[in-house]
């Protein structure tokens, strides 16, 4: 049997990432990647975050389907919910629910609510991507549990596990179980197993450059003139040292 903890970070390297925002995460993660960072990882389409108050969430990607909408669904496996329950307290924490709704681009239906929030935080979980709604949100927030979602919504319909452990697709992005994510009021990056190791290093310079060469720039005493000046010259140190660390000039 394999082991659900090998290759994941550890969770002193999660508590760091934590510390930053998404974009900041982001701005380490395109120096490091062989993706396309114009348009892979992130999501494609908006998403609202129901809690920014509780700033980024970070944790290892769980996924389930719904179709709150679908009656038959609930039927044909009354053991639906005790089973992926089950598969959600298999995986270790910190976790992260991506939900995929089937009645999309209509909402029937909201999976969570004051409970189900309730007993995936007992369960490791700190937070929810759905492609679909919520509700209950004061609870949710007093539960401690962070949804990213595209709207409120009354009702659960008939909201129950369809399938889960598989590709779901969020917001125009397709994220696989086990993928490391970062989240915040701006969006999520979902980052590929083989970019998670240099992560955080790339993320720490990288706001590191920006606080050693541009944004000094923008201070710098004098008229228009100067600070041109300046920022022209803090560009230059910019790129250099992002070239010197990783090949690549950086966004400045």
């Amino acid at each position: 049997m394999s082991n659900p903890d090998e290759g994941r970070l550890p969770t002193s390297a999660l508590w760091q990432l934590k510390r930053w925002n998404t974009p900041t995460i982001y701005n380490g993660w395109e120096q490091i990647t062989n993706q396309n960072s114009a348009r892979d990882g992130f999501n494609l389409e908006d998403v609202r975050d129901f809690m920014p108050q509780m700033g980024p969430m970070v944790g290892y990607a769980i996924t389930v389907v719904i179709h709150p909408g679908n009656p038959e669904p609930p039927k044909r496996n009354p053991n639906a919910w005790a089973e992926y329950r089950a598969y959600v307290a298999s995986v270790p924490g910190p976790k992260i629910v991506v939900v995929q709704d089937l009645d999309k681009p209509h909402l029937y239906g909201a999976f969570w609510g004051e409970v189900n929030s309730s007993i995936h935080r007992a369960l490791g979980c700190v937070g929810t991507i759905i492609d679909g709604g919520i509700r209950d949100l004061d609870e949710m927030n007093a539960a401690g549990f962070k949804a990213l979602a595209r709207r409120l919504c009354v009702g659960h319909a008939h909201s129950c596990p369809v399938k889960w452990n598989c590709a779901v697709e969020v917001f125009g992005r397709t994220v696989e179980p086990g993928q490391l994510i970062h989240a915040d009021k701006h969006g999520f990056l979902a980052i590929p197993r083989q970019d998670e190791a240099a992560l955080l290093d790339a993320a720490q310079f990288m706001d590191g450059n920006e606080c050693k060469t541009l944004l000094p720039a923008c201070t710098t005493p004098g008229g228009a003139e100067q600070v041109l000046s300046a920022l022209n010259q803090a560009g230059k140190e910019f790129q250099a040292a992002a070239r010197a660390k990783f090949g690549r000039k950086g966004e400045w």
